[in-house]
Parts: C-alpha cells; structure tokens; sequence
C-alpha cells in the first residue's frame, strides 16, 4: 500500500529516513504474516524480537535504557506505518507508547533498567491492565485490590480487555491499595508475570473473539492472592495511580487518534484507486458526480484530521497537549474514521464486504477505536467540564 502524499510539519529528515525504514520492514517482516497472524488470533513472539533488533521498540524511550532516545515524533511515525500496512494486531502503541512511558515516568532507577532495556528488546511484552468487567472509564472505582503485607502486596482481582493479555510478560496493574478511598486509593503495580503465573495465583483468561482486530490478543487476566514485591509500585508512596493515569492519557488517546487519522488517508487511498480503475454503465467510477462529492468531503474532513492531528503530536513533543484536546482530537478523528471507512466500503459495492479487499478489514477493525482509551462518550464529558 502507498503512503498517502502529505509532510508533516513535524516530520525532518531524521524522521524521513526513519519512516523510510520502517516501511520497508513492515513490508517485509510483517504484511506477509498478517493474514496468518489474524486467523490465529495473535502476533507471534518472534515478530516482537524481530521489530526489538529493527529499533521499533521504546523509540522515545532514553537511549541509556536500551530505547531510540527519540520524542513523541518518532512514535507517531510508527503508528502511522502500522496504520498505512494495514497492521492492527502488533500491540505497540500500548508496549512502547503507554506501558513504557509510565516506567520511565514513574519507575525508580533500578525499575528502568529492570525492564525497559528488555522492552525495547521485544524481550519483555507489556501490557496494561485497567478495565474490569463492571469498570471500563471509571478508574476511580476498580475494584481489583492490592493490600500491604509489609514486604509484599497481596493483589485480587479480574481485569479484561487486556491488549498483548496472552503474550504479557509484564503488566501494569492499576489497583486499589486503600479500598476505602477513590481516586486516593489507586496506586499502579508492576506484575511479572513469570514470577506468580500458574501456583502463584496469576492466570490469564481466553483470548477473547472480537469483532475486529483479529490478530491482537486480548484477554481477561485473574489474581488470586498473588504476592507483589513492595519494589513494584510504581512511583514514590501508594495513592498515586490515578493521577499517574491522569497524567499519561493524552499520550494514549493521541496515539489512538493518530492511528485513526492515518487509516482514513489508507482507506481514501485504497478507494482513489479503485474508483478509477472501476466501471459501471460505461463509465468509471470517479466520473460520477456522486463518487466526486462523497470523496470531496472525506478528503476535506481527512485534512481537517491531519491537521489538528499534527498540531497535537507537536504540544506533546513539547510537553503542551492539555487533556481537553487530546480528548476532542480523540472522540472526533475515530468518529470521523468510522464514517469515511464506512463510505469508503460503499464504493467497492460486493467486495468491499469481501475479507480479502483490505477496506474490509479496516471497517471491522475501526469500530473499536470510538471504545478504548475512554469511551467517546467520555471523551465529551471530559470536555464539557472546561466548559
């Protein structure tokens, strides 16, 4: 698939050459092992050590902890290559955007060369646990415990939605250490999960059958009774965790953002394409006043998404983006991925129900975008309070 025609005002030479190389390796590590990765329903271990040793891992993470010492930007064009191949089962924007920046946010120097190093190696998956059955958006009320034992946390609890949940060597447990508070009560836990997995009281559920996003394994995940060294809170003293949550959310909901906005320009260049090639009643496709307008308005809202996109990854890069733009950036690129995709399909007619045309499987895999990260929903009633 060709990269849709635009430059970043973010994007310099470095980046260029960069993209440059994650392209090729995408297209020849990745793309032909998709469709096999999404009828097994996960990535294998391999393509995480092969993207490690390809420097895909941790790349704004500092380089004296094993990552590519780069921003915010470098991020970015990983999301957008994953986005542009059609790659929606690679659990990076969760290992490498969120789990790892919570370390070495948070974590205490031993804890970063603990498992950063390994993460960026593809040695260790990372995974983050937040939601619960009865919990998704409402952080404040988890329901998963982990009480003080003295040199030890004893953690029960479910979780589930879990991305990278069957592959996760290391998981970000958010808890609550005091259950008689809120927000003051949730602190975040690193569990290991070669240390407690199976006798130790950790398991993990079924890899969950979803709509789309076939090859990404997600699951429930189960702790019953397991010990957690002191050493793994993550940040000074418990009842942090929610503000720690607080504080990394814009750079999750940009990087889902930013992945919405570069399927949009995939999905519109697939479409471009095929329209013109395309006949009906003697014509081509294009040449339908009605194909004319309906692409004329998805290329108008997809510039309008690149735009303010751009905009949010340099304030993150700088450290700018406050959590009221990130949420609209959010809420509005999905909702406007979802709908270009959807009229993007409608062009292809029959085949674009077809699982081997690729729209197809961008329809399947967008829904999910408006859910995670904060229900759209949500999204609004964040920004209806800065109101």
């Amino acid at each position: 698939m060709t990269m849709p025609e635009h430059q970043s005002p973010w994007m310099d030479e470095e980046l260029n050459i960069m993209r440059d190389a994650v392209r090729k390796f995408i297209n020849k590590e990745f793309v032909p092992k998709s469709e096999a990765w999404d009828k097994q329903g996960y990535v294998d271990r391999e393509a995480w050590q092969q993207a490690g040793a390809a420097g895909l891992l941790c790349a704004s993470i500092p380089a004296e902890y094993g990552g590519g010492g780069g921003d915010f930007r470098h991020e970015m064009v990983l999301v957008e290559e994953f986005s542009y191949a059609n790659i929606s089962g690679f659990g990076n924007g969760v290992h490498s955007g969120i789990v790892a920046h919570y370390i070495n946010s948070y974590g205490s120097e031993e804890q970063k060369k603990r498992w950063l190093p390994k993460m960026a190696s593809g040695e260790l998956v990372s995974a983050i646990a937040m939601s619960e059955p009865g919990t998704g958006s409402d952080l404040q009320a988890v329901k998963t415990t982990a009480i003080d034992q003295g040199d030890h946390y004893l953690l029960n609890g479910q979780k589930t939605f879990i991305t990278n949940g069957q592959n996760a060597d290391l998981i970000c447990v958010v808890a609550k250490t005091n259950p008689d508070e809120g927000a003051k009560g949730v602190s975040l836990l690193m569990i290991e999960a070669a240390a407690c997995e199976g006798e130790g009281g950790f398991s993990r559920g079924r890899n969950l059958e979803k709509v789309g996003l076939k090859a990404q394994d997600t699951s429930e995940l189960f702790f019953d009774d397991v010990k957690v060294p002191r050493e793994n809170l993550l940040g000074e003293g418990e009842g942090r965790g929610f503000i720690q949550l607080m504080e990394q959310l814009p750079q999750e909901r940009l990087i889902i953002a930013a992945g919405a906005c570069a399927t949009i320009e995939a999905a519109l260049k697939l479409t471009s394409d095929y329209v013109k090639e395309r006949k009906a009643f003697g014509k081509r496709l294009l040449d339908f006043q009605n194909t004319q307008f309906k692409l004329a308005e998805c290329y108008t809202e997809a510039r309008l998404a690149r735009t303010f996109v751009d905009d949010c990854a340099m304030k993150l890069a700088a450290g700018e983006l406050d959590d009221t733009t990130a949420a609209m950036a959010k809420w509005w690129i999905t909702q406007k991925q979802c709908e270009i995709v959807d009229e993007c399909l409608q062009f292809f007619g029959g085949y674009g129900y077809m699982m081997e045309y690729p729209i197809a499987k961008m329809y399947i895999d967008s829904r999910v975008q408006k859910i995670y990260g904060g229900s759209n929903e949500i999204m609004k009633m964040l920004i209806a309070r800065d109101i």
